[in-house]
């Protein structure tokens, strides 16, 4: 090829300006058809939705006292002369515990003593005029009217012996109600009013835990008691001691709630409490609860939509997603027990699903597809 001036250009430098010019355009088309292709379905792990059987364990804190504990109080009112019991202490069976001033019990039993001896006066004196009266009427020397008063006369007097009997009887029991004795061995857990104190029949004086059983004792929602089974086993152990346990079942559930707390108290009763169980120790009560059927998935499966929980259900014939609200009953790390939304046989993904959206293509892990 010639020029103007005589000049030639070389074919090879132009056959190069040409191919220069035209690979942009071809890198655009290049990069618009790579464009096109469909995106490569994103790799998720999946699981099949199905009802099983949930077991739930449950902790309680709770504390250990005795299976029978009583209140011990005198019978009658009066001015404490002793008491010297202490939190701790053994007590055997009738060993006296405290004791009141007893001057006016001393006295009325001294009145009983003084009104039954007129009164065996009065019965001997009766008898005396009847014996008399019996012998004249055998006699002819009397009447049957005087026979009959002797009769009545010895009647009412015997009765009067015995009312002074039980009034002595009762002044005896007034004198042995002045000390307040333990009926039965065990451990005082609580003491009442201190010597000088004023005291009323039935108040507190101190409380025995008897000596045959301990308990645990927990404060337990009322839910959980409608749900727990009728004899759960309670795994018992200190709270700062994980290795000192025992194994109970409850032994008793109150009637009703706590007014304050709202809870019900449950007694369980253990099986050979170790000796480091005192009573009062702070001991965790664990049991496990079973649920009926329900549907549980992975935690991780959850997402949100419109503020709520939601999981991505996979189509399996289109193996695209779509997201669907759910109701959570609870969940924990590990796993979420749903209540409504999800039905047997569905697959949702557990894993990948913070970067999916509606109608996204989708390959299980491990598939071929």
């Amino acid at each position: 090829m010639s020029t103007r001036g005589g000049h030639s250009t070389p074919r090879h430098v132009i056959t190069f300006a040409f191919v220069a010019a035209l690979s942009p355009v071809l890198a655009g088309c290049g990069r618009e058809t790579a464009a096109d292709d469909p995106p490569a379905p994103r790799i998720v792990r999946t699981a099949t939705v199905e009802k099983r059987k949930i077991t739930t364990p449950l902790t309680f804190s709770g504390r250990i006292e005795a299976e029978d504990e009583v209140n011990v109080a005198f019978r009658i009112s009066g001015r404490l002369l002793s008491n010297d019991s202490k939190v701790g202490d053994r007590v055997k069976a009738g060993q006296v515990l405290a004791r009141l001033e007893s001057q006016n019990e001393l006295n009325a039993l001294r009145q009983a003593q003084a009104a039954l001896a007129a009164a065996q006066g009065q019965m001997t004196q009766a008898r005396n005029h009847f014996d008399r009266q019996e012998t004249l009427l055998a006699q002819g020397w009397t009447t049957r009217v005087n026979y009959d008063a002797a009769t009545q006369a010895q009647q009412t007097a015997r009765s009067q012996v015995d009312a002074a009997e039980a009034a002595l009887s009762s002044a005896h029991d007034l004198v042995g109600f002045t000390e307040l004795k333990a009926d039965a061995p065990g451990v005082i857990t609580a003491t009442g009013p201190g010597a000088g104190e004023v005291v009323q029949a039935g108040q507190m004086i101190a409380r025995i835990a008897r000596q045959d059983g301990r308990d645990a004792v927990f404060d337990v929602p009322s839910q959980l008691v409608r749900s727990a089974s009728a004899e759960p086993e309670v795994d018992v152990s200190l709270a700062d001691d994980p290795a000192i346990n025992a194994k109970g079942r409850v032994r008793e559930v109150a009637a009703q709630a706590s007014a304050v707390t709202r809870t019900f108290e449950v007694r369980v009763g253990l099986t050979d409490p170790p000796a480091a169980m005192r009573l009062g120790a702070t001991v965790v009560g664990r049991v496990s609860t079973s649920a009926g059927p329900m549907i549980d998935i992975p935690a991780s499966a959850l997402t949100r939509m419109n503020q709520r929980p939601a999981v991505w259900i996979v189509d399996p014939t289109l193996g695209t997603v779509s997201v669907r609200n759910v109701d959570v009953l609870r969940f924990d790390e590990a796993q979420a027990v749903i209540a409504q939304g999800l039905d047997t046989g569905e697959v949702i993904v557990t894993a990948g699903v913070q970067a999916l959206h509606p109608g996204q293509k989708v390959r299980v892990l491990g598939s071929e597809q």
